[in-house]
């Protein structure tokens, strides 16, 4: 099947109720293009150090917008124009003009699998539920995996790093805390390598079913895990939840400026004697954050590179 798409041009200050009045006319979901500069949370929801580069704002916005083709595109269109115009009474909506294409049928939602196939990490294997495991690695430690739209299959080399340091770690009697646990799979490998119970956190409420699905797949029971979403860095409710002076390990997978005033956070989670692995940190930020760890009164154990990435393993003394 073949689409219609209608790319609306209009701005910035008008982008929210244009949406808004798309979606009352009927759209499915709408994409939005703009030079808006990302807020400090969106930059922690995106768990990468390596940022988009943004041009200065300049007040459009495109809108975009799919219809089937065989779709009455003509009554939509003079729907959306007649909505648009009365929206311009009192919005700058620009010059609302909409530009029309046609695409292929896409499945928006798995798309992103043709990219994802079965890696090693030393002895593990990770592999996705589409993909067969070969004989030759039936030997292997088999990890089923599916992130669905939660960040984390293990394929990029800091979730390695951090892999690699847990195994290093972690013991029958480890409690863990994952800090930006995504699809689960620092939890449930530590589970896996022998970890007696795994706490994840995550701003992200994918989170939750993506981290249930793939410890469901992998055998590993609910009571031998938790997951919660909120931002331990400042959400005093959560860090209640989580508990303190409770974690043998502490793994936190994300860019470099949110480690930074998590690290004396984490301080009141870990026991003493306790591990603190960070990763996902760019080479320019290593000394930042090997700072920011000795500033929280953490030893640090371990700087550990993987191509343009770092991990910090430190220790709660």
């Amino acid at each position: 099947m073949k689409w219609n798409k209608f790319r609306i041009k209009t701005t910035t200050e008008a982008e929210d109720i244009v949406c808004s009045s798309l979606m009352d006319l009927g759209v499915q979901g709408v994409e939005v293009e703009d030079k808006i500069p990302l807020t400090q949370r969106e930059k922690e929801q995106m768990f990468v150090d390596i940022l988009p580069e943004i041009d200065v704002d300049d007040g459009v916005a495109y809108i975009s917008f799919y219809l089937e083709e065989d779709e009455d595109k003509e009554k939509m269109l003079q729907a959306v124009r007649e909505e648009l115009k009365e929206i311009g009474t009192y919005v700058n909506v620009g010059s609302m003009e909409i530009e029309e294409s046609q695409t292929e049928d896409v499945d928006w939602v798995n798309n992103w699998k043709q990219y994802f196939h079965q890696f090693t990490i030393d002895d593990v294997l990770i592999i996705p539920s589409w993909e067969d495991v070969q004989p030759e690695d039936e030997d292997k430690m088999i990890i089923h995996i599916d992130p669905g739209t939660a960040f984390g299959t293990g394929m990029h080399e800091t979730t390695q790093l951090c892999i690699r340091q847990i195994k290093k770690y972690v013991t029958e009697d480890t409690e863990i805390l994952d800090v930006g646990c995504g699809s689960g799979i620092l939890g449930m490998l530590a589970l896996k390598f022998g970890a007696k119970h795994s706490t994840g956190t995550d701003l992200d409420p994918c989170a939750i079913d993506a981290t249930h699905e793939n410890m469901d797949v992998n055998g590993i029971s609910r009571d031998q895990y938790r997951v919660m979403i909120g931002n331990i860095i400042d959400d005093k409710e959560v860090q209640d939840q989580v508990g303190y002076d409770r974690y043998d390990i502490v793994a936190a997978n994300i860019l470099a400026d949110v480690l930074v005033p998590l690290t004396p956070v984490i301080l009141n989670h870990l026991k003493t004697g306790g591990i603190y692995i960070t990763s996902g940190i760019i080479e320019e930020k290593e000394e930042t954050v090997v700072e920011a760890v000795k500033a929280a009164g953490l030893e640090v154990l371990e700087v550990n590179h993987q191509g343009e990435w770092v991990s910090v393993t430190a220790r709660k003394n």
